[in-house]
């Protein structure tokens, strides 16, 4: 195999997290059951409507649990005829699925198989663990199931220094975050497509997977996903989010990282305030941030293929 990605190619994925993880990571109280399934049935349309104007096709990580809706079903079937891959994002999206006993791992990662299989006709071949964590038996459970590809690997120290910031934060202040502070080992991490090491994800290796990591600028790492671009933060500066921008496209492949948060509107969506107040995505109207990814996409993508990223992994195969 290749141990460089093809020229010219990028992949855009989102993660479909429901709004409950939200409230567990922020500590916050369960979701209000009309809320339930708002990321799915109020941003996933508008996905799909931003990405059939630059002819993308997507993969969308999707949560097991979320297809016991049957309006649910219908979007991600909208999702399906449009060309859109369909990913394993675990069936209840537990944090520390990567550490949990390999049998829970496999009822985790096998519910959310056969549902999407039912859904669609297709097993799903690629996988995204909650919090881009990923192991060594979570691996061994993926190529069990016959997947073609993992796309967990977050390999950047800035966002993992800045993760574990907040949740000291949080821990000072008594509240009990649902996420958690993974492995450093993934920091030094390829950032182009891989072979993993079966037993130590982070490394290279001999496994039947192809690792596929979330986009970072080359050398510094910086975190090249919608949080860090489609947000004004103090974190990201003009001249900063430039840089991110132009690392992306100093890279051979990225594959560019999306959250159904994104494009969630507070106002528009209804969303109750103690989340709005902690969630930096709501603090920015939806109008900007959907004008922002319209030029992200015009600006990524231009002198590129946009492909799913069943495709890219074909390509290590």
């Amino acid at each position: 195999m290749s141990h460089s990605a093809p020229s010219s190619l990028a992949s855009i994925s989102v993660d479909l997290d429901p709004l409950r993880c939200y409230h567990e990571i922020h500590a916050l109280p369960a979701v209000d059951t009309q809320l339930q399934h708002v990321i799915l049935r109020r941003a996933l349309p508008r996905f799909l409507d931003v990405f059939s104007r630059h002819g993308i096709r997507a993969t969308f990580f999707v949560v097991g649990q979320d297809l016991d809706d049957a309006e649910n079903r219908a979007l991600l079937k909208r999702a399906v005829a449009a060309g859109h891959e369909l990913g394993n994002h675990s069936h209840n999206h537990p944090y520390d699925l990567a550490r949990l006993p390999r049998h829970r791992i496999e009822r985790e990662v096998g519910d959310c198989h056969h549902a999407l299989h039912d859904l669609s006709g297709a097993s799903p071949v690629g996988f995204r663990g909650p919090g881009y964590e990923v192991s060594g038996p979570l691996v061994d459970v993926l190529e069990a199931f016959g997947y073609r590809y993992d796309s967990s690997i977050f390999p950047c120290p800035p966002y993992y220094l800045a993760k574990a910031a907040i949740l000291a934060k949080m821990k000072l202040l008594r509240q009990a975050s649902g996420a958690i502070l993974g492995s450093p080992r993934a920091l030094p991490a390829p950032t182009q497509p891989y072979r993993p090491n079966s037993h130590a994800p982070a490394r290279r290796g001999n496994s039947p997977l192809v690792e596929i990591p979330i986009a970072v600028t080359p050398i510094l790492r910086l975190p090249a996903i919608g949080t860090s671009l489609l947000l004004p933060t103090p974190l990201i500066s003009g001249a900063m989010r430039s840089l991110i921008l132009l690392g992306m496209q100093r890279q051979p492949f990225f594959n560019f990282e999306l959250h159904g948060m994104d494009l969630l509107g507070a106002d528009e969506d209804n969303v109750p305030d103690p989340l709005r107040s902690r969630q930096p995505d709501l603090r920015t109207p939806l109008a900007q941030r959907r004008a922002t990814l319209d030029e992200l996409l015009s600006s990524l993508l231009r002198q590129r293929t946009v492909l799913p990223l069943r495709e890219i992994a074909q390509r290590y195969t």
